[in-house]
């Protein structure tokens, strides 16, 4: 790398941590301990998909601008997801947690970072099947307003179903996927029926706090993109808003190891990542 190129990507680090730190004292958003190699990449490709040659030319439109800034949420989030994802995770659940469910009167469940609502809608099916859903209150939360109002619709693309229906059927279900939606030209809308015991919130497990205890919290394949410190805040959240022998539940790809509350939990089992909070 040359010296030229050198001193061009160190203004270009100073003026992304000056960007972070002006979405967090104007908008409250906070990106300051995620991944700065992730953060990085997804600021310069809205930066030119905005058409702007600065990182500060894009600071200062998001400072100003609030639809460019709801399309900062949207795109520097993660949203690759689909129903029914690593489908041994649901045979689990359905095997290991359902049962411990039963036993409660009611079931407060928290998704946090729902995405698009792929995992949500996942788990009413699983929970209407089981015959709890009706006693489950299911809060799927998200950063972006843009992105929950993608997930309360309840619209995804026809040419993803048969994957997903794939996925349902390894995860264990035992009816016509199709029976859950309606086909409309190239997407499908999922039931409302489906909707009916969630509640869609902004939360920034960055900066929010808990708003309620849960019986289970689902956070799949969000933490990958925080830094270490970050990650300890937002495991150490989780475990204050789960019941005792309530169930956490982390993406494939994650893990309990060398955090905070690793010793508080007990693995459900040997290959997906639930957890049991025992202390």
């Amino acid at each position: 790398m040359s010296t030229v190129q050198r001193a061009v990507d160190k203004v270009e680090d100073i003026e992304i941590s000056l960007l972070l730190e002006g979405l967090y004292r104007v908008h409250g958003f906070d990106f300051r301990d995620y991944s700065r190699a992730s953060i990085k990449r997804r600021i310069l490709e809205l930066l030119r998909a905005e058409k702007l040659d600065t990182v500060s030319a894009f600071q200062n439109k998001l400072l100003h601008d609030n639809a460019c800034l709801e399309r900062f949420l949207l795109g520097v989030s993660v949203h690759a997801t689909s129903m029914f994802r690593d489908p041994s995770f649901y045979l689990t659940f359905r095997k290991r947690v359902v049962p411990l469910l039963r036993t409660y009167p009611t079931v407060q469940i928290w998704i946090a970072g729902c995405s698009t609502g792929a995992e949500v809608y996942s788990l009413a099916i699983l929970l209407e099947e089981e015959r709890l859903y009706g006693k489950c209150r299911i809060y799927a939360t998200d950063i972006s307003q843009a992105v929950l109002r993608r997930a309360r619709d309840g619209i995804f693309p026809l040419a993803a179903m048969r994957d997903y229906t794939t996925n349902y059927h390894q995860a264990g279900g035992a009816h016509e996927f199709s029976d859950y939606y309606t086909a409309q030209y190239d997407s499908v809308i999922f039931s409302s029926a489906l909707r009916k015991n969630v509640v869609f919130s902004e939360h920034n497990l960055a900066t929010d706090g808990s708003f309620n205890e849960f019986q289970v919290i689902l956070c799949r394949n969000v933490m990958i993109y925080f830094n270490k410190d970050l990650q300890a805040r937002v495991h150490n959240l989780l475990y204050d808003s789960l019941s005792m022998f309530g169930v956490f539940g982390l993406g494939n790809k994650e893990s309990l190891k060398f955090t905070p509350r690793e010793t508080l939990y007990e693995h459900l089992n040997d290959k997906d990542k639930l957890y049991r909070k025992v202390a």
